[in-house]
C-alpha cells in the first residue's frame, strides 16, 4: 500500500503492543508487522498452540485465551503497560433475527464487549501517562452492512461506535484510536463464507499484510479511518447521501445471494468464524 514509508523504520521500538485473535488472518499480519518495527508483541488467540507459533516466529509472546481476558496476561508477560492495543479478534455467524440466541450472544460479546473490556482495563494508563493507541479492527460491515450475516453487521456497527467514541472523548489527552474497516480479506473467516464471500468479498479481497500496511499509513497521518479498499469510502459516501438508493442496490445483491444459493452447485452458505 502507498504511504507506509512515511512511517519511520523502528517507530514502535520496545513499544508492548498486544494483538489478539493473532494468530491467522489480518491479526497475523498486524503482529508480525508491530514486531518488524521493533515492537514486543504478545499474540492473543484461542488457538493456543497456532499463537505459540507466531509468538516464537516473531520473538514475541503467547497469551492463549479469551480475548476479553488479554490485557492482564498480556501485561504480565510482556513486563509492563501495555503502549498499542489490537481489538482484532472477531466471530460473524451467519443468520437474521433467526439465528440462536447464543451465536448473537458471542458476537456481541467477541465482537463489542471485548474492546470495552480491553478499554476499560487500559484507559487509566493512558489517561494518566498521556500517551496510548487502540486499534479496532471493525471491518467494512461496521460501516456499510454485510449481507447474510445479522448479529455481524450490528455488532460491526457498535464496535465502530465505540471506537468513535473513544477517539472523540480522549484524542486530546492523548489516546491515538483508528479504525480498520476492509471488506473482503483472504483468511479463514473469507472462505468459510461459502456463495456470501464468493460473491460479495472474493472478487475484491486483498492480503492480510495489505491490511496491515493500510493501518501503519494510518498511523503516520493519525487518521482514524482505515479503509484498505477505496471503494468503501464511495459506498459509505453514497449511503449517507442517498439511503434509499444504497439499501436498493444492497437489496439487489441480496437477491443475488439468495439465487446464488439456490443453484444446486453452490450449496449452502458457511459460517463465519
Amino acid at each position: 500500500m502507498e504511504g507506509t514509508e512515511n512511517v519511520p523504520a523502528g517507530a514502535f521500538a520496545d513499544q508492548r503492543v498486544v494483538v489478539t485473535g493473532g494468530a491467522r488472518g489480518i491479526g497475523e499480519a498486524l503482529a508480525r508487522r508491530f514486531a518488524t518495527e521493533g515492537a514486543h508483541v504478545a499474540v492473543n488467540d484461542l488457538d493456543a498452540d497456532r499463537a505459540l507459533e507466531v509468538a516464537r516466529e516473531i520473538a514475541g509472546v503467547a497469551v492463549p485465551g479469551d480475548a476479553s481476558e488479554a490485557v492482564r496476561p498480556a501485561r504480565e508477560a510482556l513486563g509492563g503497560d501495555i503502549d498499542v492495543f489490537c481489538a482484532n479478534a472477531g466471530v460473524a455467524p451467519q443468520g437474521g433475527p433467526q439465528a440462536p440466541e447464543a451465536l448473537w450472544d458471542s458476537a456481541w460479546d467477541v465482537n463489542v464487549m471485548a474492546h470495552v473490556r480491553a478499554a476499560r482495563e487500559l484507559l487509566p494508563g493512558w489517561l494518566e501517562r498521556g500517551n496510548g493507541r487502540f486499534v479496532s479492527t471493525v471491518s467494512a460491515a461496521g460501516l456499510l452492512t454485510m449481507v447474510g450475516s445479522a448479529p455481524y453487521s450490528v455488532s460491526k456497527h457498535a464496535a465502530y461506535a465505540f471506537a468513535e467514541w473513544l477517539h472523540l472523548t480522549y484524542r486530546h489527552r492523548g489516546v491515538h484510536v483508528h479504525a480498520l474497516c476492509p471488506q473482503g480479506v483472504r483468511t479463514d473467516m473469507l472462505r468459510g463464507t461459502g456463495p456470501t464471500g464468493e460473491l460479495v468479498l472474493a472478487p475484491d479481497a486483498i492480503e492480510p499484510v495489505d491490511v496491515a500496511d493500510a493501518l501503519f499509513d494510518a498511523v503516520a497521518a493519525d487518521r482514524f479511518l482505515v479503509l484498505p479498499h477505496p471503494g468503501t469510502a464511495d459506498q459509505y459516501a453514497l449511503r449517507a447521501a442517498d439511503p434509499g438508493r444504497w439499501l436498493g442496490g444492497m437489496n439487489r445483491l441480496q437477491q443475488k445471494l439468495e439465487h446464488a444459493m439456490d443453484r444446486p452447485d453452490k450449496g449452502e452458505a458457511g459460517t463465519r468464524a
